[in-house]
C-alpha cells in the first residue's frame, strides 16, 4: 500500500509568521517614503505571496504601482525577509507533539505552501523543522500554485505517497480549494490568517488547536 500523508500549509497554519512578514512589509513600503500598515490590515493576505501584500499595501495608501516598480519593490521584500529568518515567527502551540504523534502512527509529512520554495525552505531550517517532511513545495515549484490541484498532487508524488490517503491542513480559502480540487479531505485550522471563519469555508473538520490532530481523526477523514 503506498504511504499515508498530512500534507500542511505553512504560513497561518504550520508557523506564526505574519509579525515577520508585516515587518519587512513596512520596512519595504518603507523605501518608497509610505507610511505604515497595520497587522490587522494585511494578515488576512498572508498566503497569497508578497506581491499581494505590497499591492494591497499601495492601496491602502493611494498610491499607484506599476509592474517594474512591484518587482523591484518584490525583491527588497524578499532580501529583508529573508536576511531576518525565522525572526519571531514559531510554530503553532501544540504542532511539534502532533507531528510526533502521526510520524510514530506511519504517516508521512509534508508542506505545500504558496510562498516561494526557498523562503519556505529556509525558514524550515531555521526551525530546525525540515527533516520531519517528506516534501516541500512552494508557490514556484511548478508550473501552477494553490488553489490548482496539480500543487497538491504534485507534493504527494515528491512525498511519494497516495493521493487517495492524503488528508490537506491549511487556514484559508486556498488550502480548502485545493483540497477539493484535488479529491482530498481537508482540516481548517482557526488560528491562521483568513478573513472569514475558516468553517465558513467548508472544510471536512475544523481543529482549534493541534492537541486535536491525532492518528485517528486522520485516518477517519480518508476512509471516508
Amino acid at each position: 500500500m503506498s504511504a499515508s500523508l498530512v500534507v500542511f500549509d505553512l504560513d497561518g497554519t504550520l508557523i506564526d509568521t505574519a509579525h515577520d512578514l508585516v515587518a519587512s512589509l513596512n520596512h519595504t513600503i518603507g523605501l518608497e517614503g509610505l507610511d505604515p500598515v497595520g497587522y490587522g490590515d494585511l494578515t488576512y493576505l498572508v498566503g497569497h505571496g508578497g506581491q499581494v501584500m505590497i499591492k494591497r499595501a499601495f492601496a491602502l495608501r493611494g498610491r499607484e504601482i506599476s509592474d517594474a516598480e512591484l518587482q523591484r519593490m518584490l525583491a527588497a521584500f524578499v532580501e529583508h525577509y529573508s536576511g531576518a529568518m525565522p525572526g519571531v515567527s514559531v510554530p503553532y502551540p501544540g504542532l511539534l507533539a502532533a507531528m510526533d504523534r502521526l510520524a510514530g502512527a506511519g504517516y508521512r509529512l509534508a508542506v505545500c505552501t504558496n510562498k516561494l520554495e526557498g523562503l519556505a525552505r529556509r525558514l524550515l531550517d531555521g526551525l530546525a523543522l525540515t527533516p520531519r517532511f517528506a516534501a516541500i513545495t512552494g508557490g514556484d515549484t511548478f508550473a501552477v500554485r494553490k488553489p490548482d490541484a496539480e500543487h497538491l498532487l504534485g507534493t504527494v508524488r515528491l512525498a511519494e505517497a497516495d493521493p487517495s490517503r492524503t488528508v490537506m491542513i491549511g487556514d484559508s480559502l486556498n488550502d480548502m480549494l485545493v483540497a477539493r480540487n484535488a479529491g482530498v479531505p481537508s482540516i481548517g485550522v482557526p488560528f491562521g490568517y483568513s478573513d472569514v471563519p475558516v468553517a465558513e469555508l467548508e472544510p471536512s473538520h475544523v481543529i482549534a488547536h493541534f492537541d486535536e490532530l491525532t492518528p485517528d481523526l486522520v485516518g477517519r477523514l480518508i476512509a471516508r
